[in-house]
C-alpha cells in the first residue's frame, strides 16, 4: 500500500473565500442573474457551480445590461474598468482581494513620487492588467530575470519593484536580485506583495517534495498559484508532478512504482476536490495518509462593505468567514 503526504495549508485562501462568498450572498440577496466580470476565481469547478445557480460570467462590461449588478473578481480591475462601470450605470460589488488592493495602493504611492515601477508578473493575467492599469505610464511588466535587460527608465535612481501576488517566491526573488544588479538604488515595496497564502502553500510543498515520488496539485490551468506549485515541487525534489482539475484526470500510470504521493491544492480550490482526489488515490492503493503542516492560514476578510450594508438592511445574518465549499 502506498502513502499520501497531504500538504497543509492548501486550498482556499481568505481572498478566495471572500470572493466566492460575495457572489453566493449576492445571489441570495438580490436573486439571479448576478453578473461577474471574468472568472470570480480561477477554478473551473467553482465557476461552473456558480453558473448553475444563475451567475453570468462576462469578459467585458459592455456585455452587462445597463443598470445591472456586477461583481469584480478577486483579481482586481484597473481604474479604466471602474470608470466604464460608472458610465454604464452598473451596480458594482467589488470582490477584489484586499491583498491585491494593497498592491494597487503601492502603485499609486510610487507613481505619485515619480518612480518608474517594475511589475514582476505574467503579462495578460487579470491581476497584472488591473495593477498595471493603476499607472500605465509608469509601469513596465517583466516576467523573469531575462527580461531585466529590456527595462528602460528615465532615472535609474528612481526605480521601484512590485509583484503579482501569486508568483513563485524563489523566482521572484531571483528577478529582484537581477534588477538590483542593474539598478543599485532599487526601492522595495513596503511589504511582501506575494500573498501569505501563496507563500504558505509553496512552503508546504517544499517541505514534502523530497519525500514524494509523485506530486499532484489540484487546480485549474489558468490558476497562476496552482501552476507555480507544480514548478516548486519539481524544483525541490519531487520526481514527477502533475496538475489536475479533478480526480478524473489522474492517470494510474503516473503512480506505477510509486510509494509516496504528495497532494496539495491551489488557493482557489475548494476542499471537496481534494477529498475526491484522496478517494481516487485510495482506490489506486494509496489509502494511508499523513498531513504535513508547514504554516497556519489564520486570516479572514470581511465581505464588501456595500453588500454587508444591504444584508443588514434586509435582516440577513453576516457570515463568519472563511467557509469551505
Amino acid at each position: 500500500m502506498g502513502k499520501v503526504l497531504l500538504a497543509a495549508p492548501r486550498g482556499y485562501c481568505a481572498g478566495v473565500d471572500r470572493a466566492v462568498e460575495t457572489v453566493e450572498r449576492a445571489l441570495e440577496l438580490y436573486g439571479a442573474p448576478i453578473y461577474v466580470r471574468k472568472e470570480i476565481v480561477h477554478n473551473r469547478h467553482v465557476v461552473d457551480r456558480l453558473a448553475a445557480k444563475g451567475v453570468v460570467f462576462v469578459s467585458q462590461l459592455d456585455q452587462v445590461p445597463a443598470g445591472a449588478r456586477v461583481v469584480f473578481s478577486a483579481h482586481g480591475v484597473s481604474p479604466a474598468v471602474r470608470d466604464q462601470a460608472r458610465a454604464l450605470d452598473l451596480q458594482v460589488i467589488d470582490a477584489t482581494c484586499p491583498l491585491v488592493t494593497k498592491v494597487h495602493r503601492e502603485v499609486g504611492k510610487f507613481a505619485g513620487r515619480g518612480y518608474s515601477i517594475i511589475l514582476i508578473g505574467h503579462q495578460g493575467h487579470e491581476e497584472v492588467e488591473g495593477t498595471a492599469g493603476e499607472a500605465p505610464e509608469a509601469i513596465q511588466v517583466i516576467d523573469s530575470p531575462v527580461d531585466v535587460d529590456l527595462v528602460r527608465v528615465p532615472d535609474p535612481d528612481k526605480v521601484a519593484w512590485i509583484s503579482q501576488t501569486t508568483l513563485s517566491v524563489d523566482e521572484t526573488m531571483a528577478t529582484v536580485a537581477r534588477l538590483r544588479e542593474r539598478f543599485t538604488a532599487l526601492t522595495d515595496p513596503p511589504s511582501d506583495d506575494i500573498c501569505y497564502a501563496t507563500q504558505n502553500r509553496q512552503g508546504a510543498v517544499k517541505q514534502i517534495a523530497q519525500r514524494c515520488d509523485v506530486m499532484i496539485v489540484v487546480g485549474s490551468a489558468n490558476s497562476s498559484n496552482s501552476v507555480r506549485l507544480v514548478e516548486v515541487a519539481l524544483r525541490h525534489g519531487a520526481k514527477t508532478a502533475h496538475r489536475v482539475d479533478s480526480a478524473l484526470e489522474i492517470d494510474p500510470a503516473w503512480l506505477a512504482g510509486a510509494a509516496t504521493v504528495g497532494l496539495t491544492s491551489g488557493a482557489s480550490v475548494p476542499e471537496v476536490l481534494v477529498d475526491q482526489v484522496l478517494e481516487r488515490l485510495a482506490g489506486l492503493g494509496f489509502a494511508e495518509r499523513e498531513e504535513v503542516a508547514a504554516a497556519s492560514d489564520a486570516l479572514a476578510f470581511a465581505l464588501p462593505r456595500d453588500l454587508r450594508k444591504d444584508m443588514e438592511s434586509a435582516g440577513r445574518p453576516i457570515p463568519q468567514l472563511p467557509h469551505r465549499a
